[in-house]
Order: C-alpha cells, then sequence, then structure tokens
C-alpha cells in the first residue's frame, strides 16, 4: 500500500475541515508549495491536491495557485476540486498533474467523466455518508451508494476511486476499513485510496494488511505532527 500526503486549499490556505464542515476549518501557517517540497524530501511518490473552494462552488477558483504548484513541484500529483469541465482537467494536465479527482461530475454529468476517462487518468472520488455518496463539497446528499459509483467509474475506464468516509474525515479516530476494503474488492482493478480519520501509524497499518487497499492520503496527521511521512513510508517498506 502506498500513501500519498494530503494538502487541502481553501482561500490559498493550507486547511483541514473537521467532518467536511466548512464552518469547522483548522488553518496551518504552511506555504502551499514549501509544504508540497517537505513531503517530496520525505519521499512522496504523489501528493494529493485539493481545491476546497472549487469543491463547494463548481469554480475551480484556485486554479491559478494549483497551476503553479504543479509547473514547480518535483513529484506527481493528482488534484481535485472543483473539476467540472474537460478544459478544466486538461488545464491541469498541462500544467503538470498525473491524474484529475472527480467527484461532483462523475455523478452529475456521465457524460463529462466518459469523456475524461478516455482521455487522461481519472481517480474518482467517492465522498460517502452512511455509504451513501455525497456532493459539492460534501454539502449535498444523493441516493447512490459508495459501491454503486465505485462500479460505474470502473466501467468507464477510471484509474482509481479516492473513497473519503465524511464522518470521519479530519477527526483521527481511524478510517473505515471494512467498508474501504469491500469496496476494494467489489472494484478489483481500480486503485482504491482510503481517506478519512487516519491518525496514527496503527490506522496506516491496518488498512495495509486489508491486502486490498491500493492507497491511503493522510493530512491532518502529518500537519499536526501525529507521525511523519518518513516513518509512515518506512511502515510501509516494512509491511512490504
Amino acid at each position: 500500500m502506498k500513501l500519498y500526503p494530503a494538502m487541502d486549499l481553501l482561500q490559498g490556505q493550507v486547511v483541514r475541515l473537521h467532518q467536511g464542515d466548512y464552518n469547522k476549518v483548522t488553518e496551518y501557517p504552511h506555504e502551499p508549495l514549501t509544504l508540497v517540497d517537505r513531503f517530496v524530501r520525505a519521499g512522496a511518490e504523489r501528493v494529493h491536491i485539493v481545491d476546497l473552494d472549487g469543491a463547494r462552488d463548481g469554480v475551480a477558483s484556485q486554479a491559478p495557485l494549483i497551476e503553479r504548484l504543479l509547473r514547480e513541484t518535483g513529484t506527481r500529483v493528482q488534484v481535485g476540486g472543483g473539476i467540472r469541465s474537460l478544459e478544466q482537467a486538461r488545464a491541469y494536465i498541462r500544467a503538470g498533474a498525473d491524474r484529475v479527482v472527480l467527484g461532483t461530475a462523475a455523478v452529475r454529468d456521465k457524460a463529462f467523466l466518459r469523456a475524461a476517462c478516455a482521455e487522461m487518468p481519472v481517480v474518482v472520488a467517492v465522498d460517502a455518508r452512511d455509504g451513501m455518496v455525497t456532493t459539492h463539497g460534501w454539502t449535498e446528499a444523493t441516493n447512490v451508494t459508495a459501491i454503486e459509483l465505485a462500479t460505474e467509474a470502473m466501467g468507464l475506464g477510471a484509474v482509481g476511486v479516492l473513497y473519503t468516509d465524511v464522518a470521519r474525515d479530519g477527526t483521527g479516530v481511524g478510517p473505515n476499513i471494512q467498508a474501504t476494503a469491500a469496496l476494494a474488492r467489489a472494484v478489483p482493478s481500480l486503485e482504491v485510496i482510503a481517506s478519512g480519520g487516519i491518525g496514527s501509524l496503527a490506522h496506516i497499518e491496518h488498512l495495509a494488511r486489508e491486502g486490498v487497499i491500493g492507497a491511503c492520503v493522510a493530512g491532518r496527521a502529518l500537519l499536526e505532527g501525529a507521525f511523519t511521512c518518513h516513518d509512515a513510508f518506512a511502515l510501509l517498506r516494512a509491511l512490504g
């Protein structure tokens, strides 16, 4: 299993939300490019970047900042948040992203999802509460199950799914291992990336020992020093 350090951006600042609530924001005193460089120096082979303004509002308002990060960073990056058109997805790929992450658009615009999967590496964000997918920065509920969306993504040619249990995100209480593993078994050809609630090295170890989860993302735990990238990468190497 791999670890992708995560950086969430809100109005140009590095932040984390608690359970996806935009009224519960923690800001961190990190310059975005410096933080990405720190992840790269620690050995990250891919960084996960999210435009939270875009995820909520549907407009990639932080695209200029993110595109600068993509041009200047020295690692692979997957970018999500507010990507609702092929033009925006293409712009991120041209700027250096190796993957785009589609969430709301993957649910609301199947023609766009199909076209994007045919043209570039796409990760579908499966953001769920109680197993049901949410959209628009986790603010709107749908009647689509997480497994339904992931299965559809597999059929359309996505390269992976990012599964987030919204109720756990930013809490550090641990990821929803059972649901993530079940999703991974349902879509065996995709890289399933666990997200939401990772707060310790033990959580990463438990995910890895499932044997079917391809990667995980960690944000708050790294920003607040619960563990370091070095320690997490060493653990994953030891686990094989």
